[in-house]
C-alpha cells in the first residue's frame, strides 16, 4: 500500500461551517466592544461611606475625554443637602471653590450656625488631561442625616474642545444606565450602628464613625488592666512563697553543717 493512501481522504469543510465561525468571531469581537463603548465610560462618585451624617472622602474619577480631546477642567456642583466640604489638592491642578449664602441658614451636627456653603469645585490644569488616562478628585464632605436621600453632584468636563455636562438624572422610573450623560449620584444609607456617633453624626462611617469604633474599643477593653493587676499580685505572691520556702532551706542546711 502507497503512503499517501493509509487513511482515508478527508472531507472538505462545509460552507456552513465557515459561515458559523465567522459569525461566531463577529460575535466575540462585538462583544468585545461593548465592553469598551463609550457608553459605560462615565464620570463617576465613589464615596467611601454613605451611612447618614458621616464625613465621607468622595472620589469623582474622569478616564476619558471629550471626544479624543484632552480634559483642561472639571466643576462639580455640591447638592444643597452639603454644607461641608473640603477638596483635596493635586499637583497638576487648581483648586477653586464657588461659596454662595445657605438661606434660611442651616445648623451643623455641631450646632453651629452655617450661613455660606461651598455650591461648586473646579479643578483646572495648564497641563490637560489626554483621552484614555485617568485622574481622581477628591472631596471630603459631611453627608446629610435623612436616610434615602439621592445626593446628585452635577459635573461639567472642559475639554481643549468641547466639554461634556454630565448632569442627566432618571426620571420617571428610567435606569441610570439608560442616560447618555449621567450626573454623579448615590443614595444615603442607614447609619451603620443605628446610634448617633460622639460628634452628633449618625453612624460609625467615615471620619466621625472611625473615631466613634475606637471609643468604643477602648470602652470594651477598660477591664483589662484589672486582670492585669491581678496576675501582678500572683506572681508577687509566688516570688514572696519562693523566698520563703528557699529561706528554710537554707536555714536546715545550715543546722545540718
Amino acid at each position: 500500500m502507497r503512503r499517501n493512501e493509509i487513511g482515508p481522504a478527508r472531507t472538505p469543510a462545509r460552507p456552513w461551517s465557515r459561515r458559523a465561525a465567522r459569525a461566531g468571531a463577529a460575535a466575540v469581537v462585538v462583544g468585545l466592544v461593548g465592553i469598551a463603548s463609550p457608553a459605560g465610560a462615565h464620570v463617576t462618585v465613589t464615596p467611601s461611606t454613605t451611612a447618614a451624617g458621616a464625613h465621607a472622602l468622595l472620589q469623582f474619577a474622569v478616564g476619558h475625554g471629550c471626544g479624543d480631546s484632552p480634559t483642561t477642567r472639571i466643576t462639580i456642583q455640591i447638592p444643597a443637602q452639603i454644607t461641608s466640604v473640603t477638596p483635596t489638592r493635586t499637583a497638576l491642578w487648581k483648586v477653586t471653590k464657588q461659596t454662595e449664602t445657605v438661606d434660611p441658614p442651616a445648623v451643623d451636627a455641631h450646632g453651629n450656625k452655617v450661613v455660606q456653603r461651598v455650591a461648586s469645585v473646579t479643578f483646572s490644569t495648564d497641563t490637560p488631561l489626554p483621552d484614555g488616562y485617568r485622574e481622581v478628585f477628591e472631596l471630603t464632605v459631611q453627608l446629610p442625616e435623612a436616610e434615602g436621600t439621592r445626593l446628585v453632584f452635577p459635573t461639567i468636563q472642559t475639554c481643549e474642545r468641547g466639554e461634556s455636562a454630565w448632569t442627566e438624572v432618571p426620571q420617571d422610573g428610567k435606569d441610570v444606565g439608560e442616560l447618555q450623560l449621567p450626573a454623579p449620584s448615590f443614595v444615603v444609607a442607614a447609619p451603620l450602628n443605628g446610634t448617633e456617633g460622639p460628634d452628633g453624626t449618625g453612624g460609625t462611617g467615615g471620619t466621625g464613625g472611625t473615631h466613634h469604633h475606637t471609643l468604643a474599643g477602648n470602652s470594651a477593653a477598660t477591664p483589662a488592666p484589672a486582670r492585669d493587676d491581678t496576675l501582678t499580685l500572683a506572681a508577687l505572691a509566688a516570688g514572696i512563697l519562693g523566698s520563703l520556702l528557699g529561706g528554710a532551706a537554707l536555714v536546715r542546711q545550715r543546722r545540718r553543717t
